[in-house]
């Protein structure tokens, strides 16, 4: 990628929020220096990069702005990729304000969403992965989404991806040269024996990366957990407690939660997102009959189903509940365990707790973790996120696939050859290898912060 696939212009922009202490207005561009020389106390032309300067920063008409420090990057050391120039001053909006308007006037373009990731992308600093690691960062919630993004920024997906390509590369040219001395039936560069486990070695690798999905995506958006069962089982108290906070109304009147409550909290982590609802039971009532069918909504929508009961219910109670969490992970929960246990349900386990004094809520914590089947995160895991990402893989596996068919098949080198550039090209969409259409990259850095 080289900088004249990208607008000469020379941008700016607001990329902190405003109200804090301190602020930054972000430049990028082959005038930055030029621009912000004609408004900054001193010199800085001349001035040596990855270097501060402190001085105050002038509006056309010469008055003081405010108080600032400039940070300086030169080509090609800047995240850009380009002459690059931040303005550190006080987090006062009118201050930020002023500076960036000033900016403008004398000769910067105010930037997109996304366009100085836009511009590090398209100079080379990042794949296209990277930089939509970017937005995860500043987006995640909990310690392993932003581990997960840190991995993908690192370059640890991108170089898992790589080493894909190379296999394919391999194994292409192999083919390709063999059409180029078809001629020759006697000259055989590529040995079928070992293309074709090569070629169930490259399957098993992206079928793997996609598999990740599901685990990655959950992270990153967290895992939705329905509280369900019969009305005053103590569902919002244990909402409360799970939250650490009064978030539910909790009274001995049924029926009182008659629509979804929901909120978050981390576990070892993860971010889980629950979700209180309406007591299931036969009711005139017809707000709370809506109420009851949005329950019946979350447990669809739910990846995690924590049933409360506080007595054993009937068989076919049970055996709707079964058949609703199917496809689930369901967690039969006994509160007011105080008074008296219940040690199973139907050959089922039962996790006992007392919602009103707090008891057993860390060993149910610890069981919705476990439940939840996620893997070790680290800063180094690599898990596929994005929905964009699992799309080009799972391309990538049919056209993998066609190969190993084709060889079964004894297919010509030509159809082989065919099928492995294809899939060559689904894996390039997710870094960016090759030329990404436009609409894509719009669509990605239209979700970007301002400044960013």
């Amino acid at each position: 990628m080289t900088d004249k696939l990208y607008h000469p212009d020379t941008i700016c922009a607001i990329a902190t929020p405003t109200g804090g202490a301190i602020g930054i207005v972000r430049i990028s561009g082959s005038k930055s220096f030029d621009i912000v020389n004609r408004l900054f106390q001193r010199d800085i032309t001349k001035a040596a990069p990855n270097t501060l300067h402190h001085g105050d920063f002038l509006s056309l008409e010469g008055e003081v702005i405010d108080d600032v420090v400039v940070s300086l990057y030169r080509a090609p050391h800047s995240y850009t990729g380009e002459d690059a120039i931040e303005i550190s001053c006080h987090g006062s909006a009118y201050i930020l304000h002023q500076i960036n308007v000033t900016l403008i006037q004398a000769g910067c373009r105010q930037a997109g969403p996304g366009e100085f990731t836009r511009r590090a992308y398209l100079n080379g600093k990042l794949d296209l992965s990277q930089a939509e690691a970017v937005a995860d960062i500043i987006l995640a919630s909990s310690k392993a989404a932003h581990d997960i993004a840190i991995s993908q920024l690192k370059g640890y997906f991108s170089k898992q991806l790589s080493a894909l390509r190379d296999d394919l590369l391999k194994m292409n040219s192999l083919l390709e040269l063999e059409l180029d001395f078809s001629d020759h039936e006697e000259l055989e560069f590529a040995d079928r024996t070992e293309l074709y486990q090569l070629a169930g070695k490259i399957k098993q690798q992206i079928e793997k990366l996609a598999g990740s999905f599901k685990s990655g995506e959950a992270i990153k958006k967290g895992i939705p957990v329905a509280i369900v069962g019969k009305t005053n089982v103590g569902k919002s108290t244990l909402l409360n407690q799970l939250l650490h906070e009064d978030k539910a109304i909790v009274t001995n009147i049924h029926g009182t939660t008659r629509d979804v409550i929901e909120d978050t909290t981390e576990i070892h982590g993860i971010t889980y997102r629950f979700i209180d609802t309406a007591g299931i039971r036969a009711t005139d009532d017809e707000v709370e009959k809506q109420g009851i069918i949005r329950t019946y909504q979350k447990i669809d929508e739910a990846q995690l189903v924590l049933w409360i009961i506080d007595a054993e219910p009937a068989k076919d109670e049970y055996d709707d509940m079964c058949r609703r969490t199917a496809d689930k992970t369901l967690l039969i929960v006994h509160n007011k365990s105080d008074l008296g246990a219940m040690p199973q349900v139907f050959d089922t386990p039962v996790i006992e707790i007392s919602a009103k004094y707090g008891k057993g809520i860390q060993a149910l914590t610890e069981e919705i973790y476990h439940a939840s089947q996620l893997p070790e995160v680290t800063q180094e895991s690599v898990l596929v996120t994005s929905s964009r990402h699992y799309d080009a893989l799972c391309r990538a596996n049919e056209s993998i696939t066609r190969v190993i068919t084709g060889m079964d098949n004894q297919l010509s080198n030509d159809l082989l050859s065919e099928d492995l550039r294809i899939c060559l090209d689904d894996l390039a969409d997710i870094t960016g290898g090759a030329i990404t259409p436009q609409e894509t990259l719009n669509n990605i850095f239209a979700h970007f912060c301002i400044g960013k």
